[in-house]
């Protein structure tokens, strides 16, 4: 018979924590790293290509022991080689949040405007991309023995509405993959999605800032949210959410009612 636990687990205390936030030079990455930073952990934010915010980010941190790696999503062997780095730093993580992705605005009805290249850049990024980065940092995930994977989703994953077909497309696989990676990285780490509504952040080319406010006017909660409360919602659960996994965590305002 398996080992069981006993429950009465408390709070996960962040302080002295170590947390990867990938895609984390701006937007709703660098929110949770700040709030990650406040909360006590040392945090290592991922980036692509914004080398220098993600300096100009870890600079600006409360506490210290924090620092920058670069981690592209669509090369699975760099991916590797920042995990190795990451292990040499610090020999652990107990917190790893997959805030990185991409998009491309192109109306659902626009069926040729959506090219196979862009279909595949947005589901390897979104999809395979993250799931490479879990791979990678799995490991050390388990060696904290009490872990956290968190994946920012969208209510696009449900709804079937965002910016291209292939968005939402790619945020569905991510929450199925959660479900799927819950059940096998158990017990050692717990698993969720974090699942907003439109944010207010540059995050999708050609967006009008006044779309997210339209949203929101439309949601019982009428809010337009920003990265930070996203990060707050993160916070939240994973320091809060003891006993859930493969749960898609949603932060919409109410836009689905």
């Amino acid at each position: 018979m398996a080992e069981v636990r006993t429950g009465g687990l408390g709070f996960f205390e962040l302080t002295g924590k170590v947390a990867v936030v990938t895609g984390g030079s701006s937007g709703i990455g660098a929110a949770c790293a700040r709030r990650l930073a406040e909360a006590g952990a040392r945090v290592v934010v991922g980036y692509d290509s914004g080398e220098g915010r993600a300096k100009d980010l870890v600079a600006a941190l409360p506490g210290d022991g924090h620092s920058t790696i670069r981690i592209p999503l669509d090369d699975s062997a760099a991916v590797r080689r920042a995990a190795e780095l990451v292990a040499g730093r610090h020999g652990v993580v107990d917190v790893l949040v997959n805030s990185a992705g991409t998009t491309t605005q192109v109306a659902h009805a626009d069926l040729e405007g959506l090219t196979d290249a862009e279909f595949d850049r947005i589901l390897t990024v979104n999809v395979r991309g993250t799931f490479s980065v879990i791979r990678a940092f799995t490991p050390l995930l388990r060696s904290s023995g009490d872990a956290v994977i968190a994946n920012i989703s969208s209510i696009s994953a449900s709804t079937g509405l965002g910016s291209s077909i292939a968005y939402c497309a790619a945020k569905a696989g991510l929450d199925v993959m959660a479900t799927s990676l819950a059940r096998v990285l158990g017990p050692q780490v717990r698993v969720f999605n974090l699942s907003p509504a439109a944010v207010d952040t540059g995050f999708v080319p050609g967006r009008d800032p006044a779309a997210v406010r339209t949203q929101a006017a439309s949601a019982p909660l009428r809010i337009a949210a920003d990265p930070d409360d996203v990060a707050c919602s993160l916070i939240g659960a994973v320091t809060s959410l003891r006993l859930s996994t493969g749960t898609v965590v949603v932060i919409d305002g109410g836009v689905r009612l």
